[in-house]
């Protein structure tokens, strides 16, 4: 088995900020300061690309980044499908890193939020095996309703859909409930332990895979440093550690994980190889600076 993957979700311009110590508040702090491509979704799709993968990407952005991007796409092995938009420009992310490698976000989604229906056309779900949305697509009202517009579709269509959790932050706004409802149709929910908590109210795990397991047929807990899990209703079926390697930063670590795993998944490998596919990539993406593929 394998097949195309459609990946839904944010493009954005990473600004990496990493101080050589705590902020000094009203004052000057030396830092290393990085430009870097990012977004949710275009770092899955990007890693996707690099490990092989036959991969669409469909996203909104800046009118005047359209045809830049697009090539930036194309040489990451990734087929664009990008709106572009003349109102706002494309998003825009700082992370400022602390020195255990952990992030912390000041979020623009600019163009993102504009993300609408006729961005997302029937012909982009023709051959496509796996529907992938980034969590970030669901927290605005009109990016919202295009991909829940797309998941119906998508569903009717036989194809198999995915999505990402995305946000802790963003969850806590929107509230699990909502979220579960909106993205009940999945297939395949990613994870990492804290939005795990947020949706479920639980902190073990067990708990976690069973409250999940109810709303989605597959769900896949990152767990960072202690590797990864995958289970459902019936609780958990699969747990194994993570690699061990110098972590520089930890930006979309998760988005190379579900795109090592998903990968593995088309091709028609067992969840084992599966889980460890997104774990060795995991592993890649935090040895380097930045959410993308170096």
């Amino acid at each position: 088995m394998s097949g195309r993957i459609l990946v839904v979700g944010d493009v954005m311009t990473d600004v990496i900020v990493v101080p050589e110590g705590p902020i000094v508040k009203g004052s000057d702090r030396r830092a290393q300061v990085r430009s870097r491509p990012g977004g949710s979704g275009a770092n899955q799709a990007v890693w996707l690309g690099a490990i092989g993968a036959d991969v669409l990407f469909a996203a909104r952005v800046g009118a005047d980044d359209k045809a830049g991007l697009e090539s930036y796409f194309r040489g990451r092995g990734v087929e664009p499908r990008l709106a572009g938009d003349d109102e706002q420009p494309s998003g825009v992310l700082v992370t400022i890193v602390d020195p255990d490698g952990e992030r912390s976000f000041l979020t623009d989604r600019g163009a993102n939020l504009r993300l609408c229906a006729q961005d997302l056309p029937d012909e982009l779900l023709d051959g496509v095996h796996l529907v992938m949305v980034s969590g970030y697509s669901f927290f605005a009202p009109g990016p919202r309703g295009a991909v829940m517009d797309l998941f119906a579709r998508a569903k009717e269509w036989g194809i198999a859909l995915a999505v990402d959790a995305a946000s802790v932050g963003f969850l806590a706004e929107v509230g699990p409930a909502p979220f579960l409802r909106w993205t009940a149709e999945a297939d395949w929910i990613f994870a990492n332990q804290s939005e795990a908590e947020a949706l479920t109210g639980f902190a073990g795990l067990e708990e976690q895979m069973r409250v999940l397991g109810a709303h989605y047929g597959n769900v896949v807990v990152k767990l960072g440093a202690q590797g990864a899990a995958l289970g459902g209703c019936d609780g958990v079926r699969l747990t194994l550690p993570a690699e061990l390697v110098q972590v520089v930063d930890s930006t979309g670590a998760g988005d190379a994980f579900a795109a090592g795993f998903l990968a593995a998944h088309v091709r028609g490998e067992g969840e084992r190889a599966a889980l460890l596919a997104g774990i060795a990539a995991g592993a890649r993406a935090v040895q380097t600076l930045g959410g993308q593929p170096g």
